[in-house]
């Protein structure tokens, strides 16, 4: 190899390295989103939620960054095998953390609005469902900057967990719906927040497939494992919840 393309190797590396840590940022600040999101439903804090609307223009930007190094990086370095697979991940895995940081910004709007209204008893189902969504953000994000396809992989499978959850606290806030009128719009508000969480799940899984293709060089054959039954819930009056499909 001559000494030229030695420097034009090691150029790439270098924006390969550079793309990866802007991704690495974009995910802390929408990990620091998401719980700043929950943390200000659970202390019904409407500053921090406030907060956590207005910086969601620092993941907007790192997206946009994002986008310019991978095209310019497309268009003058014609990576191919591996190193295509390291700029088109970045590109994809950036789409799914900008859309995070948008399911969190939209949580915090609901907390606005529940603040001002009189708490009701699912509300504390929702940290639990936020602390899991926590987890698979937090370790997808790792099996990005590990290249650890196996760590992804968990992290594919555990959305179930959390597709389980929704639909459970969909059924208990129907219920609470049905059993008092007063409780229809800060449900329906929940009910809002808890589909957002579980989208938050959605993107992680995504990333981890994206992971997987980046590692292993081909998509997974599995079918995503779904725990999501909402669709199919029917509750009626003087009953818990029960699920049907039509």
């Amino acid at each position: 190899m001559t000494g030229g393309s030695e420097h034009i190797v090691k150029s790439f590396d270098e924006e390969l390295k550079q793309l990866s840590q802007v991704i690495a940022q974009m995910g802390g600040l929408a990990e620091a989103q998401r719980q700043m999101a929950i943390d200000a439903l659970s202390r019904r804090d409407s500053d921090l939620a406030s907060e956590v609307v207005q910086h969601d223009a620092r993941i907007n930007a790192l997206e946009n960054q994002v986008d310019s190094m991978t095209v310019r990086m497309l268009a003058l370095r014609q990576p191919m095998a591996q190193d295509l697979r390291e700029v088109v991940a970045a590109l994809k895995i950036s789409g799914a953390i900008e859309r995070i940081g948008d399911y969190a910004a939209n949580v915090a709007k609901r907390v606005l609005t529940l603040s001002q209204l009189p708490q009701v008893r699912p509300v504390h189902a929702i940290p639990r469902m936020g602390r899991l969504a926590q987890e698979l953000l937090k370790e997808v994000l790792d099996a990005y900057v590990d290249h650890d396809a196996e760590k992804a992989l968990r992290v594919w499978q555990r959305d179930e967990e959390l597709d389980e959850m929704y639909t459970s606290l969909f059924r208990e806030l129907l219920t609470y719906m049905m059993e008092d009128p007063r409780n229809i719009t800060p449900c329906t508000h929940l009910l809002f927040i808890a589909k957002n969480i579980e989208r938050i799940g959605d993107h992680a899984t995504n990333i981890a497939e994206t992971i997987h293709f980046l590692v292993r060089g081909r998509p997974l054959e599995a079918t995503r494992p779904k725990g999501d039954e909402s669709s199919y819930t029917v509750v009626t009056p003087g009953d818990s919840g029960r699920s049907g499909g039509s």
